[in-house]
């Protein structure tokens, strides 16, 4: 079952803020008024009597308590940055299993949390970025891929693993090989718009998919792993309840933000085994 934390977030923001605000206004002066009364009573007021009047319900002193730190982490979390962790690695070599990475939220615009409505543009995906979006076919799934074709480009990837945008081969330069799934893989850095960065190839990987193309439409975005022979991405989307021109590609509203720095690595979260900082660093 999935679980939409944003929802449950904003809803214990409310629910702790509609505590705090029923006491400020209903609560709190019917204990004041009581204190009040008590006071002009007696004589000399018993401190723990005063205490016992001035006492918050239970469930008000917690919502009190906990308000300002959801409001302040949902600020955070909605408006500026989210933390995110890596689970597979259809990044490789950029991100790794169990990287713990930091999505800049306003790098694409203002957003409202849960309903995602931009409410302020600040600046387009631009090509070669590492986005974070919502999966077209299931909105509740964060996918991390590269952006490769902006609105109003043409794409193809052909059978010799060679990716062309706009009809400019997109260049790359080997920098060496590593053990791959099925034998050997290898490492090119790859200049994608402005963008430099590694990608990874499986060199015992057979495509039996022919040389395809995608034409991007306005407001979508064409995205790929940098792994590319491990990565599901916009190549093979194929959901039939999207309309085919559409296939593949993520709406802008999917958006979640850019995805700028690693902060820790955890691939396997064990006692055993314990987080590591050597990868910290900005993701290119």
């Amino acid at each position: 079952m999935s679980i939409n934390f944003p929802l449950l977030l904003v809803i214990a923001v409310l629910v702790c803020g509609a505590l705090s605000l029923f006491d400020l206004l209903f609560l709190a002066p019917r204990r004041r008024a009581a204190i009040a009364a008590y006071e002009g009573q007696v004589g000399q007021a018993d401190p723990g009597t005063l205490e016992e009047l001035n006492k918050e319900p239970l469930l008000v002193e917690y919502g009190k308590s906990f308000f300002p730190v959801l409001a302040i982490v949902l600020v955070l979390r909605s408006f500026l940055v989210e933390p995110f962790q890596i689970p597979s690695g259809s990044m490789k070599p950029t991100l790794e299993v169990g990287d713990f990475i930091l999505v800049n939220k306003f790098a694409y615009g203002i957003r409202l949390p849960v309903v995602d409505t931009k409410i302020i543009d600040v600046n387009d995906p631009q090509r070669g970025d590492v986005m974070v979006f919502r999966y077209p076919s299931d909105p509740n799934i964060n996918y991390i891929k590269r952006v490769v074709g902006l609105p109003g480009d043409t794409v193809r990837y052909t059978g010799d693993k060679r990716l062309y945008v706009n009809g400019q081969l997109v260049a790359e330069q080997l920098l060496g090989e590593e053990p791959g799934s099925l034998g050997s893989a290898r490492l090119y850095v790859e200049q994608l718009g402005e963008a430099e960065h590694q990608i990874r190839k499986e060199m015992t990987r057979l495509r039996i998919e022919p040389d395809r193309e995608w034409s991007v439409p306005a407001g979508h975005y064409f995205m790929m792993g940098d792994n590319r022979d491990n990565s599901n991405d916009s190549r093979y989307w194929d959901d039939p309840g999207i309309p085919y021109e559409l296939r593949g590609m993520v709406p802008d509203r999917n958006i979640v933000g850019k995805a700028f720095a690693v902060w820790m690595s955890w691939p396997d979260p064990k006692f055993s085994n314990l987080p590591h900082f050597s990868r910290v660093g900005l993701i290119h």
